[in-house]
This record gives C-alpha cells, sequence and structure tokens, in this order.
C-alpha cells in the first residue's frame, strides 16, 4: 500500500456530510479523570484523549502498553508558510536553534556568556543590512571572533547529551510548509525526566553558537543543490502555486536570507507563534494518561497564550491549460504531472481525492500499475500526493523507457487519467482499496511512530475537533460510490496544470552558498551544568530488559522435510508467512532477474493483470526478495485471506509461462535501468564503498553483463521460478492460528518434493586488506563532495560486542553527542551530515570495517579529510560522551522488545554468527564496566594510523586533484569497473 508524501496517507478527515453520515458508534463524548476533562471518540481503537488546557496548550494522548517507550512530539503551527518574506528559512534556522539551550542549559557562566550573545546579535544586524563586500566581510571577522569567545562559556549539544542519558533515540525535528515538530522517542520511566527538560527548553531558548549552526544550514541547502528530486519538487510547488507561499517559500529559504540571517527576527517569530495556543504535546506509548495530564500541565502553564497572526494568502487563479517547467541534472529523466486540488479542510475531496489516487497506482491493480507498469509501456510510474491546509497536489510521474520521450510518457499518463475520468475501472476497486487501508490502519496501531504522526498532522491542520470523522472514516470510505469518484476526477483534473521536465544534463542555474571562514569553536565536551545534573539525578523506576528465548520464545517442527518456524499472533487477525531459501545472487545472477519477471508474469488460469487484481482483492501483499545468500518469499494479511493469497501467489510461480514478448520488453527496461543507475549519486557512491571493501571483483558488480542478458530467454527465468520450491527452504509463519491448526493447512497448500535438489554453488566475496592508503575518486557533476573512509580489520569475534557497542556510541554513531558530529559538525562547521562507525559483519568467518563517513563543501575537501583523519589517529578522552553511551546501550537495551517473526529472523541471524542466544545480554552485563582505557586499546588497535581507502565522490570541476593526491595513490574510477557492465 503506497503511502502519501510528508506522513499524509491516513488523512481525509473533517465533516463527512455531503458524502454519508457518520455512524453513532464513533460518537464524541467527554470524561474526567484525575481533575482533568478530555473529549473522546467512542470505539477509537487508539484510546485517545483531547484536552485543553487554561492557557489553551493542546495535549493529545494515545496509550499503547506493547513496549516500554513513548513517542514524544511537540508540533507547532509554524513552518514556512508564515516565514517572514524577507526572512525566508527562519521557521527552520529556529529549529535547529531550539537545541541550543538556554540560560540554565548550555551554559558555564550565563552571566559571562550573555553580553557576548548580544554583542553577536548586534553584529549580525548589522551584517544583514551592510552590502559592501569588504565591511561584510569585516563584520564577519568580528563575528567569528566573538563567536569564538562566547563558546568558551557554552556547552555544546548539552540538551542532546541529556536526552541521551535518559534514553531517548532517534532526537529529531522537522520543519515543513506548515509546521515545525520536535521529535523524542523516550522510555517510559523517563517521563519526568522528559518534561522537565522540554520546560526549560521552552522556558527561554538561547541562540548560542549560532554561526557554526548556521553553516550546518549552509550545508544542509548545499545538499539541496544536489538532488535532483528536490529540483522537481520546487519547479512542481513553484508552477501550481504562484501566489501562494506553499510555492513561493521552500522551507529552507533562499540563499540571499541565509546569508544574511537575524537573530532578532528569529527570537520575535520565537515569541509569535511558539505559544500555548500554537502548540500540541503528543504522547503514543506505554503511560498512564491520568498521570501524565498533570505532570504536562504542572510543567507548562507557564506558556503564553497570545493571538497568533494566521497566514491568510489570497486564493490562487485557477490554473489554465498546460504550464511546462523544466529542471535539469545528472540523475535519469523524468516527468511529473501535477494539478492542484482542494485543500485538507475539504473533506468531500480530501476523500475523493485518495480513492482518485489509488484508483491511478496503488502498487498492484491501479491504471497506471496495470495498463502501464505491468504492460512495459514506460520504464516505471505512479501517482501521489502533498496534502496542505489550503490546498493539495495529486501528481502523476513516470520516467522513459530507453528511446522514449519524456513527452510520449506524459501523453501515457495523461491517458490513463482519462481513463479515471471516464469511469473506466471496477466497481470493486474501490472496496478493495478500503479493504487494504484498514489492513493498513490496523498495522499502523503497533506502532507508536505512526500514532504521533497522525495526531500531530490533524493538530496541525486544525482538524482536532474532527478526529470522530477521522476514527469513522474507513467504514465511511466503502459507502463512496464509483460515480462520486468519477464525477470528482471530471471537476479537478480538467483544469490546468504543471509539467515539470526532468532533463539529463548540466544544470547551469546550479550555485552554492560560499564557505566563511570559521575558527573552530570550544565546545566543553566534559562540561555539565547543574540544570543537566540535577535532570540526570531524577529517580528512574527500574525497566527489566527482556530476553529472547530461542528456546522458548517460537517452535520449531517439520513440513514434509522443510524446517517450520511458528510465532503466535494473540493481538490481532494479521499473519506474515515466509519461505526463506537458502540461495541467493551468489548462487545464481538470475535471481533478480526472475523477480522482476514475476511481476509480469501469466498462467494459464491468470493473466498477470487478474493476478494482480486477485490478490489486491483479497488485500494479500507478496515480496519475493532474492538478497546475496538468501531468497526470501513474503506474504502478509489477514489470515481469512491466507489460503487465498497463498494458492495465487504458489500459482504463479509453479505454473508461470515463458513469454518472450514480455521478457524482451524487461530485457530493454532492465538495461535502461542499468543505464540510469550509472547516473545515480547513491548508487556510484554505494559502488566505490563495496570495490573499496571487497576490491575489483565485488558483491556490487556481481552481476549478468549485458551479452548475457540479451542471451537469456524467457524460458530460463521460468524454469528456474519452477524449480524454487524443489530447494531447501525454511518456513515462518506468524498469526493467529494455532500450530496444530496451520501446520496442515500449509502440508496441504504448499506442495514440497519428496527430497530437495542440491543448490547451485556459491561464490564467496573476501574483505580485502587495506595495506596502503588508497583513494578512488568518482566524478560526478554536484555542489558537495561525498568522503568515505573504509579499512577491513579483523575476523568478527562475539566477546567483542560489548567495546563495539561503547566505542560506536562514544565515537561516531551516537547522534549529536559523539565525537565525530560535535568536533567535525559543531565545532569546526564542516559537515551537515558526518558519522563513523566499526561495522560487525553478518558472519562469524568474516571481518569487521571501520567506516567514516562525511558530506561537505568541495572547498572544505582538505579541512574535512584532515578533521576526520584527527579523530580516526588520536581518540580524544570524554568522561561525559562515555557514560551517556554506556548509559543510552543500556537504556535501549531494556525497553528492546523483538516481538512476532522477528524472533525468528533473531535466531536465523545469530546462527549466521556462531551464537545460540541472544547476545544483547553480552552488551547489557559489561558495558558499565568498559573504561575510557578499553576504547583507547581498542581503538590504537583497529583503527589509529593505519590505512585506509578513501572514497571521494564529488565533481572534477570543484575538486583539485592535487588535493585528493596527498591521501595516497588515486585511482579514477570508471563506471564499467564499478558497475560490472
Amino acid at each position: 500500500m503506497k503511502r502519501s508524501i510528508f506522513l499524509l496517507a491516513l488523512l481525509l478527515s473533517s465533516v463527512l456530510t455531503q458524502l454519508w453520515a457518520k455512524p453513532p458508534k464513533f460518537e464524541w463524548k467527554q470524561a474526567t479523570a484525575n481533575g482533568y476533562t478530555y473529549r473522546y471518540v467512542a470505539n477509537d481503537p487508539m484510546q485517545t484523549r483531547f484536552y485543553t488546557l487554561k492557557n489553551g496548550l493542546t495535549v493529545i494522548l494515545s496509550p499503547n502498553k506493547k513496549e516500554p517507550r513513548i513517542r514524544t512530539l511537540i508540533a507547532v503551527r509554524a513552518g514556512s508558510n508564515t516565514d517572514p518574506a524577507t526572512n525566508t528559512g527562519l521557521a527552520h534556522y529556529l529549529e535547529h536553534l531550539l537545541f541550543k539551550g538556554t540560560d540554565k542549559i548550555g551554559s558555564l557562566d550565563w552571566a559571562k556568556e550573555k553580553p557576548l550573545l548580544d554583542q553577536i546579535d548586534a553584529l549580525y544586524e548589522q551584517y544583514n543590512k551592510t552590502t559592501d563586500p569588504d565591511k561584510r566581510a569585516e563584520i564577519y571577522r568580528e563575528i567569528d571572533k566573538v563567536s569564538g569567545e562566547a563558546a568558551k562559556f557554552a556547552i555544546a549539544n548539552e540538551y542532546d547529551k541529556t536526552m541521551k542519558n535518559m534514553g531517548s533515540v532517534g532526537t529529531n525535528a522537522h520543519t515543513s510548509v506548515e509546521e515545525t515538530v520536535y521529535e523524542e522517542d523516550i522510555p517510559s520511566n523517563a517521563i519526568d525526566r522528559f518534561l522537565t527538560l522540554q520546560a526549560e527548553r521552552f522556558r527561554k531558548p538561547i541562540f548560542r553558537i549560532f554561526h557554526t549552526e548556521l553553516e550546518a544550514v549552509y550545508e544542509e541547502k548545499n545538499r539541496t543543490l544536489d538532488e535532483d528530486p528536490r529540483k522537481i519538487l520546487y519547479a512542481s510547488l513553484s508552477g501550481v502555486f504562484p501566489s501562494h507561499n506553499y510555492g513561493q517559500q521552500t522551507t529552507i529559504g533562499t540563499i540571499e536570507h541565509l546569508k544574511n540571517p537575524s537573530l532578532v527576527e528569529i527570537r520575535n517569530y520565537y515569541n509569535k507563534y511558539y505559544v500555548a495556543n500554537n502548540m500540541a504535546f503528543i504522547f503514543a506509548g506505554d503511560f498512564n494518561p491520568d498521570e501524565v495530564i498533570k505532570k504536562i500541565d504542572q510543567k507548562f502553564g507557564f506558556l503564553p497564550n497570545k493571538p497568533v497572526p494566521e497566514y491568510k494568502p489570497v486564493p490562487e487563479k485557477p490554473l489554465l491549460g498546460e504550464t511546462v517547467k523544466e529542471v535539469w541534472g545528472p540523475s535519469a529523466e523524468s516527468v511529473r504531472i501535477n494539478f492542484r486540488m482542494p485543500g485538507e479542510w475539504d473533506v468531500k475531496s480530501s476523500v475523493l481525492l485518495t480513492l482518485c489516487d489509488e484508483i491511478l497506482s496503488n502498487a498492484q491493480a491501479g491504471l497506471i500499475d496495470l495498463n502501464l507498469n505491468k504492460a512495459q509501456k514506460i520504464q516505471g510510474g505512479g501517482s501521489s500526493n502533498y496534502r496542505f491546509k489550503d490546498y493539495s497536489v495529486e501528481f502523476l510521474f513516470g520516467t522513459p523507457k530507453q528511446g522514449q520521450s519524456l513527452e510520449e510518457v506524459k501523453n501515457l499518463l495523461m491517458a490513463q487519467l482519462d481513463k479515471l475520468k471516464k469511469g473506466e475501472f471496477e466497481e470493486w476497486l474501490i472496496k478493495a482499496i478500503v479493504a487494504n487501508y484498514k489492513l493498513n490502519a490496523l498495522r499502523n496501531l503497533e506502532n507508536n511512530d505512526d500514532r504521533a504522526n497522525r495526531l500531530s498532522d490533524i493538530f496541525i491542520r486544525n482538524k482536532g475537533q474532527l478526529w470522530a470523522d477521522e476514527v469513522a472514516k474507513l467504514d465511511a470510505m466503502g459507502l463512496v460510490s464509483k460515480q462520486q469518484v468519477v464525477d470528482f476526477a471530471k471537476k479537478h483534473f480538467s483544469a490546468g496544470y504543471v509539467v515539470v521536465y526532468k532533463r539529463q544534463g548540466e544544470d547551469k542555474s546550479a550555485q552554492k552558498v560560499q564557505k566563511p571562514t570559521i575558527t573552530p569553536v570550544a565546545v566543553n565536551k566534559d562540561a555539565q551544568s547543574p540544570l543537566f545534573k540535577e535532570i540526570n539525578q531524577m529517580p528512574l523506576s527500574p525497566i527489566a530488559p527482556a530476553w529472547m528465548d530461542y528456546q522458548k520464545d517460537f517452535q520449531r517442527d517439520q513440513i514434509k522435510g522443510a524446517e517450520f518456524f511458528y510465532v503466535q499472533n494473540k493481538d490481532d487477525e494479521q499473519y506474515r508467512l515466509s519461505m526463506r531459501f537458502e540461495m541467493g545472487t551468489w548462487s545464481n545472477k538470475l535471481l533478480p532477474l526472475a523477480a522482476q519477471y514475476l511481476q509480469l508474469a501469466s498462467t494459464d488460469k491468470y493473466t498477470a493483470d487478474q493476478f494482480s487484481q486477485e490478490l489486491f482483492k483479497t488485500a494479500t501483499a507478496y515480496n519475493f526478495t532474492p538478497g546475496q545468500e538468501f531468497t526470501t518469499l513474503t506474504l502478509s494479511g489477514l489470515q481469512e485471506h491466507l489460503g487465498a493469497g497463498l494458492a495465487l501467489v504458489e500459482e504463479l510461480i509453479r505454473n508461470c509461462k515463458a513469454d518472450e514478448q514480455v521478457w524482451n520488453n524487461l530485457k530493454a527496461r532492465l538495461l535502461k535501468s542499468r543505464k540510469d543507475a550509472k547516473s545515480n549519486k547513491n548508487a556510484i557512491r554505494a559502488a566505490v564503498r563495496t570495490y573499496a571493501q571487497y576490491g575489483a571483483k565485488n558483491p556490487f558488480n556481481h552481476v549478468l553483463s549485458d551479452a548475457e542478458i540479451n542471451a537469456l530467454k524467457a524460458e530460463d527465468l521460468v524454469n528456474l521460478l519452477k524449480d524454487l520450491f524443489n530447494h531447501k527452504h525454511q518456513i515462518i509463519y506468524y498469526g493467529p492460528k494455532t500450530l496444530a491448526e496451520i501446520k496442515p493447512m500449509l502440508e496441504k497448500a504448499h506442495a514440497l518434493p519428496a527430497s530437495f535438489k542440491a543448490n547451485p554453488a556459491k561464490v564467496n566475496y573476501a574483505k580485502i586488506t587495506q595495506d596502503k592508503p588508497q583513494v578512488l575518486f568518482a566524478n560526478y557533476d554536484m555542489v558537495q563532495t561525498e568522503i568515505d573512509w573504509i579499512r577491513n580489520t579483523e575476523m568478527y569475534n562475539p566477546q567483542l560486542a560489548p567495546t563495539l557497542n561503547v566505542f560506536n556510541n562514544y565515537f561516531g554513531a551516537g547522534g549529536f553527542s559523539c565525537l565525530v558530529v560535535q568536533t567535525l559538525r559543531e565545532s569546526k562547521a564542516l559537515a551537515y551530515a558526518t558519522q563513523a562507525y566499526y561495522a560487525p559483519p553478518g558472519k562469524k568467518d568474516e571481518r569487521y570495517t571501520m567506516q567514516a563517513y562525511i558530506q561537505t563543501q568541495a572547498d572544505k575537501f582538505k579541512e574535512a579529510v584532515e578533521g576526520m583523519n584527527e579523530l580516526l589517529n588520536e581518540l580524544p578522552e570524554s568522561e561525559g560522551f562515555l557514560t551517556s553511551a554506556k548509559t543510552a546501550i543500556k537504556n535501549g537495551i531494556e525497553t528492546d522488545r523483538t516481538k512476532g517473526d522477528d524472533i525468528v529472523f533473531s535466531y536465523l541471524a545469530a546462527q549466521l554468527r556462531g551464537v545460540d542466544h541472544d547476545d544483547r545480554k553480552h552488551t547489557y552485563e559489561k558495558a558499565s564496566s568498559i573504561a575510557y582505557n578499553d576504547l583507547k586499546a581498542f581503538h590504537a588497535a583497529n583503527i589509529s594510523n593505519k590505512a585506509y581507502t578513501l572514497c571521494v565522490l564529488g565533481s572534477d570541476k570543484r575538486l583539485k586533484m592535487e588535493d585528493l593526491k596527498a591521501y595516497g595513490e588515486v585511482k579514477t574510477m570508471s563506471l564499467e569497473e564499478l558497475f560490472g557492465y
């Protein structure tokens, strides 16, 4: 089931009049508990409570006791929509600065720090208003100087350290057009610590260490200049919204405004929008709502309530005819057709838009899925949407086959739209879409992230009072008629539209935010404010870790010689059935091609289209996924449809027909996708890294040549598929049936041979030794440069797990509170993204790999490499980071709950490592005793002053080859040797 962009897949909420009447069972009700009155919806499966505190603060609570964790979101109705036109990107700036602390947290001496910060504020205002380049440079030098002095009194990332110490994971935030949301995932015993810190955070935020954080935002902006999908997005929105801020103000802001920030304007923005009546606290997880609401009220009663200026756009004029935009970049060509739609305030439109979108493309049985993708008339395509309050955007997208023009793809997509408007689809499709949505909603109940995101979206779009309709909508969607869908499509897809052609070639408009001169600032990594100590001393009720017991947590049996693993689902009627084959691409290069052919195959009983439709009717999802050493076939859905779904998939695999026309068309598309991969910077980076790990012949280029693909016949793939079940495989079932019930059913439905065939011989790839420094350079037209360090080390040792986990968390994989991020981003402002970690292998007979990464501007290449090399060669000592790392690891293990068939897959992975038990226990028991000297010895033995292969992805127009040569012999990689074809 496809999800809409920006976490808005399950919107569709509001008053459902004109379409249906809300069932009485979903009525609003009111209750009082522990002195607080709340509203709730009867029969809400999320048991959501809506509170409004005296100061207007919205609190939304959704209990879920499945694991001892809580997803928390603090949502603010403030995004790029409400940025001042003279200071775009301001809401996003502010998001970054809300992690910098207050006068009580993040400061060594506020009395000494404040005058320096005031001076920096004044300098930025002067800088903002100055146009003379020489005077601006002089002012910036003074900003850099004073910032260095101020940083001596700052404690960088003390907020992040405090969250990490209480066991939070995923500390983050995001800003979009209508929202800024602050995200945490905390242990259920850390509520008091969390609320104390958040209350302080919003009491008096201080914008310290600003100029290095500003440089991180510069880097983030430069990243967007290298992302062709982002260019398509901006062109689409600017075309659809020539007046509205949706299209006229990007979230990250303009380069000109990024160069001229105003701390005064940022502070004014905070005071204007960060008020109680414009914010919501959202909890989803393991807590007592009667206790939590009282604690939130006590902590956040100080937030003011005052009028919030509302963005009131001038209504957009109707789009007329076709508006064409073009964007350029190195990645593959594509086309997007954008239609402006009513916003989320319009219920009837919102619901009907969802149905139109799914009828067009649902990844299985939509018009584009069947008529274009399965018919192989284009390289690939689909539909999706952006959902906003004032307007929405529905878009169709596609990529061309070899020799096909973007205009031809556009016309084919528009033809599917015509079919929608003419009602050329079956009535049952609407019912099947609703059934799939219901299953997806059931899955989302298990996930605190999905619960919290859905509730946050309801708040941001001022729809909290309409939660009853949101809860009722799945029942109500089934009442929509085909004619209503057709009428909506005729009305809203017949006006003008915006076509964005993504052309392949040089982007001559590309520019970048220039690098200012920044002197590294002090980060005082081991300093602690009194409030930090106070919060970390607040008592925590113990949470006992739950260890997996591979002897008790699942049952083992046999089904006609196949190993069978069984776990019962005691919560609902969902099932997952997996078949895991002990062969993958290292055994047979044809497997990935066979998997793709299977998506297009027919049998005597079903055409390819009929198969997709029948499977979609049963809300069954299936995936056939060849990996390097294992191939997995997985079905999932509701238990009542398991028999029908399995019968369909078995019919397809066992009886698929060889069709040379289908294969020839697929062959052409495969060759085109391989060509397109060579223009994808993420694919190129992955290829270079794999080359560095394994050498010239490696898992990445373990593929067929073009000539070998051209020589293949459809029969070669069909024979492989028909023979699949004759090879040894394991069967894993997670579902509501008892073992006694499900085993006979599977024995009957899944025919197996008297004995299994031997698997093809497997190619094994061994990691190479980096015995001398080397640079692998891949040329790519981009603004930034991406650099990876690769070094393979010793063989796998399970006893190393505690040290390795603590080291990674301490050194470079512990979020903002680790040495690499603190040094390279926070102190030296060299990157937006950087990390480093000592990666364990998946098998006992393989080696570890030390990996490091930084994405930076090309003109910072030398500084970035030297900065990372310093950390790789000399491990700084930080007792605070070490304590945080150990605490985070223990808290994470205490609240981790492995459930369902994940337990079985954990056991199978452990077997490959030669382990027969839950090896998290070893880390949990030993982590606390690991000292800095242990990490230093580990670092010296495996990382420090060793030879690394440096993988550099960047533009030869921006990088100097002599700079690369300083770090080893340079080998410029060709795409052919990287990709193997």
